[in-house]
């Protein structure tokens, strides 16, 4: 088959070897496909987690879970990088008292600092901060319940433009 792609149908060989290529190429894509947040937190996943908790299912004979896992998981190294989002949303209960660190925040000039940063009151709602993209859809979601002041401060800090 060499010797005849060398000849009049030398065409043959460079085609496979594209189509080859296509189709791996394929494969590599649908099997790093990852689910947008909203789709993790619809089948049980936070947002935050990371892909080293996937490897423990088989522990739970949960391995019908891995791939949804795996699709929703963030490596370590990835987790780490620096990102900038686009805004975020602070949800808050309007009976703050129940969360001192998150009132003292709220109530502070500190929200001003942030661009894009949004305080919505959600009756009964934990505190927790939703990290939107550029399109204005949620990228990340996070409980804030037990952070104090200077840790919300210094994540956003992180994650959203300073005014």
């Amino acid at each position: 088959m060499v010797a005849m792609a060398a000849g009049p149908g030398g065409w043959l060989l460079p085609a496979f070897r594209l189509r080859l290529f296509a189709t791996v190429l394929q494969v590599v894509s649908a099997f790093g496909a990852e689910f947008s947040s909203e789709a993790c937190r619809e089948l049980g996943f936070s947002s935050n987690l990371l892909c080293s908790s996937c490897d423990l299912l088989g522990q739970f004979s949960l391995l019908q879970l891995d791939p949804d896992c795996r699709g929703c998981c963030q490596e370590e190294a990835q987790f780490e990088t620096k990102k900038l989002y686009a805004g975020a949303i602070l949800e808050v209960c309007g009976k703050l008292g129940r969360f001192p660190q998150v009132q003292a925040f709220v109530r502070s000039d500190k929200p001003k600092l942030f661009r894009g940063l949004q305080i919505k009151y959600v009756r009964g709602s934990d505190p927790v901060l939703k990290l939107l993209d550029d399109n204005g859809n949620i990228a990340e979601e996070l409980s804030i319940l037990k952070w104090n002041t200077d840790s919300v401060e210094e994540f956003l800090s992180e994650k959203l433009e300073r005014i």
